[in-house]
């Protein structure tokens, strides 16, 4: 299967994994039914880590968010989110243990998604971006630092400056060829927000994928960040965020950056210092000097709630954007960029 879309609709690939993705196609879907979801693939805590360590398989996580992002059976979404929260199974995911039994039967990780995609009434296509069982390593050669795992990496406090880092996958990770069809093949490709380090960094240096974006045709927009992350990117600017993205894949592919100006709410903004967690700042003069353009816009959503069988080891952050208002600014950014062609 190396064509993700079909003719005669914007066709649309997000690029991402677990929440970011989650909350742009949940609402992309309501604007276009060709989208096509490139799915970071390193994932190894919390369910999807123990169902790698034990059973061999590759990481279900992101892509089961993915898949229930654009399923239109709410009863088959709960179901492949629904947590066990006692017994052999507390803390699993019951979409997760399906795509790893998937995986099993069909002996093919892709075919056990076309196959969850069948349950789950997907609109669109799910892509794994690269179908290797692969693990991350982020290194600074200058000082011999390494560290191994996504799990290590996303729980780590930067003793260096992440940006002198690099990101790579251990083994060398090929790209998976419908990936890099559907990068090709879009008409607009929106990266998600999401952990520089440990969701977007690690889909973008999978070799061909950079390459691919450089070459595309498609409209690039990045969507940054509501807030940075302690101990990894705190005092990052939204162009900070945005020349990482740039680094990973190797050149000034962005054509957009979409950014939240608006303030929350003193209760919100309580929410957000009980994760310690502080929203990113647009350095506008910074932004106006740069080859992309840099869209302001009111995109603070409610705050989520944790799940109480989320008992595995994992970090998530319960802060989200507004995915109405994050969507629609992206397709009219989209419709405007066309008619001023």
């Amino acid at each position: 299967m190396n064509d993700p879309f079909t003719p005669n609709e914007i066709k649309i690939a997000v690029i991402g994994g677990g929440t970011g993705s989650f909350t742009l196609l949940s609402a992309l879907k309501n604007h276009t039914r060709q989208l096509a979801a490139v799915v970071n693939m390193v994932d190894d805590g919390g369910s999807t880590g123990v169902l790698r360590d034990e059973l061999g398989a590759l990481p279900p996580g992101d892509v089961r968010q993915c898949l229930v992002a654009l399923s239109d059976s709410p009863k088959i979404r709960d179901l492949f989110n629904y947590r066990f929260d006692e017994g052999t199974f507390q803390g699993h995911a019951f979409g997760n243990l399906l795509l790893t039994a998937l995986e099993k039967v069909t002996g093919n990780f892709s075919e056990a998604v076309e196959t969850a995609s069948e349950i789950l009434r997907v609109n669109g296509v799910v892509i794994p971006a690269t179908l290797d069982n692969v693990r991350l390593k982020m290194e600074w050669p200058e000082v011999s630092t390494i560290l191994h795992g996504e799990r290590v990496i996303d729980a780590d406090f930067f003793k260096y400056d992440p940006r002198r880092a690099t990101l790579s996958l251990t083994p060398s990770a090929a790209a998976n060829p419908t990936a890099l069809a559907a990068i090709s093949q879009a008409d607009l490709i929106v990266i998600s927000p999401g952990d520089l380090y440990t969701s977007l960094g690690p889909l973008l240096v999978i070799d061909g994928v950079g390459e691919a974006l450089q070459k595309t045709d498609a409209t690039i927009m990045y969507v940054s960040n509501l807030v940075t992350k302690q101990g990894q990117t705190a005092g990052f600017c939204v162009s900070d965020h945005a020349a990482e993205i740039e680094r990973f894949i190797g050149g000034d592919a962005l054509d957009y950056v979409l950014y939240n100006k608006q303030v929350p709410t003193h209760e919100l903004a309580q929410r957000y210092k009980e994760e310690n967690a502080f929203l990113v700042e647009v350095d506008t003069d910074v932004l106006q000097t740069k080859k992309y353009k840099a869209i302001g816009g009111d995109f603070l959503g409610a705050v989520a709630e944790g799940h109480d069988s989320d008992v595995l080891p994992v970090t998530r952050s319960l802060i989200r954007h507004d995915s109405d208002a994050v969507a629609r600014a992206i397709m009219d950014l989209y419709a405007n960029s066309q008619a001023g062609q």
